[in-house]
């Protein structure tokens, strides 16, 4: 057992998420960390942040965190897993560099990092590397010894992540009407993100229309899907939809939107849907206003029933795969042989992004990746 729950060389997790505003002043402030160097007026970040403020400018993702990382620790413990879990954001605290920091006071010098993110993409994924960058230079301009960083591979298709989804769309569907059950359509809500971003997602082997990055969200879509009508009998029509768009509108970005997709199934005569947001580990903000406030308005206004299935959140099967997941990255590490769990026809990601791996328009260094410029 002992060689099954041996992390070395690793000494330390860090839990690496976006952060989120914890009371109205902060919202503002968290806002333009969000967005620095994008020239966005404050008047501008004051109207975005009104789906903050409907919430007493609350983020639910923080305190989401902390019952993952309350849940990882018990989990770690009760298999006998002795590795310290710290955590840091990107653009809220605990911010990321200080946590770095703390981490080499108190002597990591192997850190693996779990990114609140499964797939890949350049915000999903490099983009937190490239914090792992810039956190490592202001350690290095401070004088302090620099730690080697690993970056656990995507986890989109780990039975610890799939599971949980499958019982959460099985318990919505139940809680629908028994009159419109049967017929319910699957919507499988994802960020939408560029379309530029998404083909170039992913190793450049993947690159192409939609990239690593549709192409793993329909993997998911799929395994669920399947897994549904296995326990259930019933084989649900499904669709991958998209929410949360940001972005300039003369740019084009991943379609359909969820709202412009209730609308559609309405049309077309389906009786109701669930809502399943594959894309997010947890029920932060997006989920909370772009699924349970704007598109359930929407499904309202049509008269179309819908319910909205959990995300994977601190499900205790999902803390199992992050140990899975972390013993398994040291093993290879250490040359010890590797099981590595997957689901669905993609098989298990890449441990090291490789070069060209969902590249930045402006090229940034970026750790944990084999063009790191910190081995």
């Amino acid at each position: 057992m002992s060689d099954v729950l041996d992390a070395s060389p690793y000494d330390a997790l860090l839990l690496l998420s976006f952060g989120g505003p914890e009371g109205p002043d902060d919202v503002v402030p968290f806002l333009e960390n969000v967005t620095r160097g994008r020239g966005i007026p404050k008047e501008r970040l004051k109207e975005v942040g009104q789906h903050y403020f409907q919430f007493g400018g609350v983020s639910p993702i923080n305190d989401q965190n902390r019952a993952l990382l309350d849940a990882l620790r018990k989990d770690f413990a009760e298999h006998g897993l002795d590795l310290p879990v710290y955590w840091g954001n990107r653009n809220w605290a605990p911010y990321l560099t200080d946590t770095l920091r703390d981490m080499v006071r108190d002597g990591r010098r192997r850190i693996l990092v779990l990114a609140t993110s499964a797939y890949a993409s350049y915000s999903g994924c490099r983009q937190y590397r490239e914090n792992l960058a810039d956190a490592l230079a202001t350690l290095e301009k401070e004088g302090l010894e620099l730690p080697k960083i690993d970056k656990l591979r995507h986890y989109f298709n780990h039975p610890g992540f799939v599971e949980p989804m499958v019982d959460g769309v099985i318990r919505s569907l139940a809680g629908l009407p028994e009159d419109v059950r049967d017929g319910a359509h699957i919507a499988f809500c994802t960020h939408s993100i560029p379309t530029a971003a998404a083909d170039t997602s992913g190793p450049v082997e993947a690159h192409g229309d939609g990239g690593a990055y549709v192409a793993q969200h329909l993997d998911v879509a799929r395994l669920i899907a399947d897994a549904v009508r296995e326990r259930t009998g019933v084989d649900h029509p499904w669709q991958l939809v998209y929410q949360s768009r940001s972005g300039a509108p003369h740019i084009p970005w991943l379609e359909p939107d969820i709202c412009d997709h209730l609308e559609e199934r309405k049309a077309a005569g389906v009786p109701a849907v669930v809502m399943a947001p594959i894309g997010f580990v947890s029920d932060h903000m997006e989920v909370l206003y772009d699924l349970d406030t704007e598109a359930t308005a929407k499904a309202e206004e049509l008269g179309l029933p819908v319910r909205r299935s959990a995300t994977v959140g601190d499900d205790p099967r999902f803390a199992a795969a992050v140990r899975e997941l972390v013993v398994e990255r040291a093993a290879a590490e250490s040359g010890r042989d590797v099981t590595r769990c997957a689901l669905g026809a993609l098989g298990p990601s890449h441990d090291l992004c490789p070069v060209g791996c969902c590249p930045a328009r402006a090229p940034r260094p970026a750790a944990a990746g084999a063009d790191s410029p910190y081995a």
